[in-house]
């Protein structure tokens, strides 16, 4: 199979704040891309390299179905907490859907949870409006599942955009489960979106895209994905039967190709012929847990544009100009707890978001095409 190879070199790269003894920030050095492989309007390109030896993280998914990981509410409209009680690490990743509480949320920084962390605070963005309170025997304190994972690339670009300096924290009233979804969802929006909020306007556009979406496959699909539960809940439009259906047809025809060979960490994703984003992992077994919600995704947003203007698949040489040319963006760093810094990669035609070690390995890598 043909085969390209990419080298990010050290002068390629921007030095990065934190003191990492002049690694480049994509730790592996040299990764290889296979050649595209399509179905209908979605094309994917796997990424192969090294893969990094060692135990192997649950993934949010699996641990909230074992019931080692609950995520809380916090009273905060735009943070949750995560408390893994289990006797395992746990990855969690940017774009994870949270089903329940008292909305439907995103997560919007991947992060590794050690066993028995005790309460770890995450940033979240609502993917359902109106609703706060309990949806039917669902728990309004904490959430049932993360088995989905955003399938917009809008929505992404507004979750990892490079933050303006940031606002007060929009601090929600008490809301039971008798308490009216509606007038509650009113009063959360108006704390959300206060005067200077750059979490307001994230939110905003988080919003647009999700109601950009549900319309764009009902447009698709020839029928409504909307749930007559919660008719903005992205969560409960991604359990449509019939998106489902269709969807199916892109799982079965490539789930096979990302998870073939043992160096297999990444993928890169096309729709309509244009590149849309890619997901690098440090490990073979973490990239293998990931690909069926990332070719679930994948295969969402590609139905969502099957109107979109098509043309043909790039090849790989194109691919690795656009990882090359996202590696080359503004580097900027957040530290997120005491192991972990994100590091964001803003250039003029892509994002790269990235969670590292403060010592310098990788743990999650995040490209989006603007």
């Amino acid at each position: 199979m043909l085969t390209r190879t990419l080298r990010f070199a050290l002068s390629a790269v921007a030095a990065p704040v934190l003191a990492l003894a002049g690694q480049p920030s994509f730790a592996a050095g040299t990764i290889r891309v296979d050649a595209p492989v399509t179905h209908d309007n979605l094309t994917i390109y796997v990424l192969r390299g090294e893969s990094a030896q060692g135990a192997v993280p649950l993934t949010l998914a699996e641990a909230m179905a074992k019931g080692a990981v609950n995520v809380h509410e916090t009273g905060n409209v735009n943070q949750l907490t995560l408390e893994n009680a289990g006797g395992e690490d746990v990855f969690v990743q940017a774009g994870d859907i949270v089903k329940g509480g008292q909305q439907d949320r995103v997560l919007v920084v991947s992060m590794l949870i050690p066993a028995q962390s005790g309460k770890v605070p995450i940033g979240s963005f609502c993917v359902e409006q109106g609703r706060w309170a309990a949806r039917g025997k669902e728990d309004v304190k904490r959430f049932a599942s993360a088995e989905k994972v955003m399938p917009s690339r809008t929505a992404k670009l507004a979750m990892m955009a490079p933050a303006a300096e940031p606002a007060a924290a929009a601090t929600m009233p008490a809301a039971g489960p008798s308490a009216p979804g509606h007038a509650a969802g009113r009063v959360q929006q108006r704390a959300a979106s206060g005067p200077g909020s750059d979490t307001g306007s994230r939110q905003s556009e988080v919003w647009t895209s999700v109601a950009a979406v549900q319309d764009k496959l009902a447009k698709s699909l020839s029928g409504p994905v909307v749930s007559p539960v919660s008719a903005t809940s992205l969560q409960l439009a991604l359990e449509n039967r019939k998106l489902a259906e269709a969807r199916g047809r892109y799982l079965e025809a490539l789930k096979d190709k990302g998870a073939a060979g043992d160096d297999a960490i990444g993928v890169v994703f096309a729709i309509n012929g244009r590149l849309n984003s890619a997901e690098v992992y440090p490990s073979n077994g973490l990239f293998r847990k990931m690909w069926p919600k990332l070719l679930d995704a994948g295969a969402t947003e590609a139905i969502s544009e099957k109107s979109g203007k098509s043309e043909p698949a790039p090849d790989a040489a194109a691919v690795l100009a656009f990882l090359a040319a996202a590696e080359a963006g503004k580097a900027s760093e957040k530290a997120l707890n005491d192991g972990l810094v994100r590091e964001t990669r803003d250039s003029v035609g892509a994002l790269v978001l990235e969670t590292k070690r403060k010592a310098g390995t990788f743990l999650h890598r995040s490209y989006v095409m603007k």
